[in-house]
C-alpha cells in the first residue's frame, strides 16, 4: 500500500489546479449565466419578505410535515402555489473569502480520498493510467455525482446540473492527471 504522506504532494497540486481551473471556469466562460434565473417583479418580491425577517438557512413552502401533508389545507396551499425552495443568505454585498477557503478545503478532501482510494488499491510505481484511471473516477464522485440529487430532491434545473457535473468531469480528469504524474514511483 502506498502512504498517505507520499500522497500529500499530489493532492495539493490536485486541488490548486482545481481550484484555479474552476476560478476561470467561473469568471471567463461563461456557461454558467443561466444556472439562476431573476423573479419577476424582484423589487416587490424583496419588499414583501423583507418585512419577515428571515434568517439565513433554506426554507420550503408550503412547509411540509408528517403531519400536515394529508391535510385539505395543505393540499389546497400545494394547489394554489406558488410552491418554493429558498435558501436565504445573509444580507449585504457577498463575501467570497470563505466560500473560497470552504471550496480549496474541500477540493483538497476529494484529493485525499481520491488518493486514499488509490493508495488502497494501487502499488507503487503504478502505471500512469491505471492511476489515472482509479483517482479520476474516485475524484469524479467526489467532484459530480451528488450534484443529481439537487435536482432529483429540490427541482434544480437538470440543464444547470449538468454543466456541474461537467465541470466535475474537468476537475475529476485534472486531479487523476495529478495524482498520475506524482505517484510514489518506489
Amino acid at each position: 500500500m502506498v502512504s498517505l504522506t507520499a500522497l500529500l504532494l499530489p493532492t495539493l497540486v490536485a486541488a490548486v489546479i482545481v481550484f484555479v481551473l474552476s476560478s476561470v471556469i467561473h469568471t471567463v466562460l461563461t456557461y454558467h449565466r443561466d444556472d439562476f434565473r431573476g423573479l419577476p417583479s424582484e423589487d416587490a418580491v424583496m419588499d414583501a419578505l423583507r418585512g419577515f425577517d428571515l434568517k439565513p438557512g433554506d426554507y420550503v413552502l408550503p412547509y411540509m410535515t408528517a403531519q400536515n401533508m394529508k391535510s385539505e389545507e395543505f393540499k389546497s396551499k400545494v394547489e394554489k402555489g406558488p410552491v418554493a425552495i429558498v435558501t436565504v443568505v445573509p444580507s449585504g454585498m457577498p463575501s467570497m473569502g470563505k466560500s473560497l477557503i470552504q471550496w480549496f478545503v474541500y477540493c483538497l478532501v476529494v484529493g485525499f480520498f481520491s488518493g486514499y482510494v488509490g493508495a488502497v488499491t494501487l502499488p507503487e510505481g503504478a502505471h500512469y493510467l491505471m492511476v489515472f484511471r482509479v483517482v479520476g473516477t474516485s475524484a469524479f464522485a467526489g467532484y459530480a455525482l451528488a450534484l443529481a440529487q439537487a435536482s432529483i430532491w429540490y427541482h434544480k434545473s437538470w440543464s444547470a446540473t449538468a454543466r456541474s457535473m461537467a465541470d466535475g468531469l474537468v476537475y475529476a480528469l485534472v486531479t487523476a492527471g495529478a495524482f498520475g504524474w506524482l505517484w510514489p514511483r518506489g
